[in-house]
């Protein structure tokens, strides 16, 4: 049996003028309540939606709306309603941004706000409003919001407007609009009450459903951090310090929020952006990358991801909450295979805790709800990586590299006055002692928040510090060296390649920590200069390598 094509926006009979805004928005592929509603509303249809919060259904009827909304024509042409004021301003933001390139206008009115602000805007001419049933009513009242030109409703959350007491408000707003306007409902639910609202006020409608069947998880730990908006770069950046992961998939909802992350993350390079707007070439480079351990990063959509198989994924990150719960099993089932463990995480904004109970229920699990790690937790579980590492070291014999830089610094006196006999003569005291991560201060697409949150870049490159082989420092400088652990890099791979390429004596080389995907060695300043150009020259484990010098925050 021929394998099923998936609907594209394309497809749905949007025009060249939204698509392009989706586009530019970095919309992938449509979700199912998406590809059922979008032709049905377009058509003219009155519809009856039954879908659950982060369905997509605010595309669903927002995208055909603006399509048949005259920019030319002032009046107001569409009317949404949406039980709380969040949900209006979401709403009306999404309006918005659809219908950009058609110059449609759109207006959120609610409580709480000046409503002097919303009168004049409404004088002024809007083509949407978006508002929470009592103050359109008020403005109604007050002759403000002129509804007789509507062609377009929506009643977005009905069950919920139901619930808070809104039935006779909805009911007074919809005698204000044309009898031969177009009625769109969306609801979660479909009790008694909302068959009632849609007999009185709706034509013939055509009933849809996204189908909730319950889903079966992988067996995979699954945790939640709740995270505001703004600061979610800066959690996901101590997640990743405190999982350590070996190689992670991190998803977000868009192309465009891919490359946002991506930029944040990738000025180590270790996050490559795996989405739709890559060709053939550029996703087999970037897969090549993540399948040979290159890159232990993937910034991704969904639709990119999908089929992708690789077996070594010891966790998934939700950076975006998924729309859907099946998207979310999906997500999640990158981790845990083969026989392995594995770690699902999400970021969820407090405005999405509804979503992550229906994920809950239609998976029957439930999702740990953690706190974002503190510097504290951070500083404590480097330590313990440490620890591992020194142990690693002890089990496995391999003291001939620590060996050969401590042995000039132990024979001058410089570091300790009586050298411990063997194998105890490792610095297991001075390597103990933690010290703060680099961290870069490169700005990014993000702003503001993104210049500050870029600093730490390093602390998602590096979780964990590997080794240290600590020496006496003079006027020192610290360089940054764009390779570690996970590259095979070891404390002799350093001094050997600036002794070799920059002529610098191995016992002028001061300290040397080696993190899974960087290196920071201790060099005089005098010779810092010369030790980047030799060493941005030459290859380290026959890898080529960026250097330069460390920014502390």
């Amino acid at each position: 049996m021929d394998e099923e094509i998936p609907a594209t926006f394309a497809s749905l009979g949007l025009s060249e003028d939204v698509l392009g805004a989706l586009d530019a928005l970095g919309y992938e592929e449509p979700t199912p309540i998406q590809v059922q509603a979008i032709p049905l509303l377009l058509s003219g249809r009155d519809v009856i939606g039954r879908a659950a919060t982060g369905t997509g259904k605010t595309a669903a009827f927002a995208l055909p709306l603006v399509e048949r909304i005259d920019p030319q024509d002032r009046s107001v042409q569409a009317l949404i309603m949406a039980p709380t004021r969040e949900l209006a301003v979401q709403v009306a933001e999404a309006a918005h941004r659809y219908g950009a390139p058609r110059r449609v206008s759109v207006l959120a009115v609610y409580g709480g706000q000046a409503i002097d602000r919303q009168i004049r805007e409404l004088r002024r001419g809007v083509n949407v409003v978006v508002g929470t049933p009592g103050r359109l009513l008020d403005h109604i009242r007050r002759r403000t919001l002129d509804l007789g030109k509507v062609r377009y409703v929506v009643l977005d959350e009905a069950d919920e407007m139901l619930d808070m007491g809104f039935i006779e408000d909805i009911e007074a707003i919809l005698t204000e609009t044309p009898m031969e306007r177009q009625t769109a409902l969306f609801s979660a639910t479909f009790p008694p009450r909302i068959a009632d609202l849609a007999e009185r006020h709706m034509r013939s409608p055509e009933r849809i459903m996204v189908q909730t069947r319950q889903l079966e998880t992988p067996l995979v730990r699954q945790v939640a951090y709740t995270v505001a908006r703004p600061y979610k770069l800066e959690a996901l950046g101590r997640v990743l310090d405190l999982e350590a992961p070996a190689s992670a998939i991190v998803f977000c909802r868009t192309r465009v929020e891919v490359d946002e992350l991506t930029e944040s993350l990738g000025c180590a390079g270790i996050a490559p952006a795996l989405h739709g707007g890559l060709n053939q070439t550029q996703r087999d480079r970037v897969m090549k990358r993540f399948r040979d351990g290159t890159a232990d990063l993937l910034i991704a959509t969904d639709v990119a991801a999908r089929g992708l198989d690789v077996e070594h994924v010891s966790h998934v990150i939700n950076y975006d909450i998924p729309q859907t719960p099946e998207v979310y099993v999906h997500r999640i089932g990158r981790t845990g295979r083969a026989g392995r463990e594995g770690t699902a995480i999400t970021l969820v904004q407090p405005r999405e805790h509804g979503l992550l109970r229906a994920i809950e229920r239609l998976v029957r699990q439930k999702i740990e709800n953690a706190r974002i790690p503190t510097i504290a937790d951070l500083r404590t579980r480097r330590l313990e990586l440490l620890r591992t590492a020194i142990h690693e070291t002890l089990v496995e014999d391999e003291f001939d590299v620590y060996r050969d830089a401590v042995a000039p610094r132990r024979s001058s006196g410089t570091c300790w006055t009586s050298p411990p006999p063997p194998p105890s003569w490792l610095p297991t005291r001075p390597a103990a002692k933690s010290r703060t991560r680099p961290r870069t201060s490169r700005s990014s697409s993000r702003g503001s928040e993104g210049a500050t949150m870029a600093t730490r870049t390093a602390d998602l490159a590096g979780v964990g510090t590997a080794s240290r082989v600590l020496a006496g420092a003079g006027n020192m400088t610290r360089l940054f060296i764009s390779l570690g652990r996970r590259r095979g890099v070891r404390p002799g791979d350093i001094v050997g390649a600036i002794a070799g390429e920059a002529g610098l004596a191995g016992n002028s080389i001061g300290a040397i920590e080696i993190a899974d995907q960087f290196t920071l060695v201790e060099v005089p300043e005098s010779a810092a200069d010369d030790v980047i150009r030799a060493l941005s020259r030459s290859r380290i484990k026959g890898i080529a390598a960026t250097v330069r010098r460390a920014k502390d925050d």
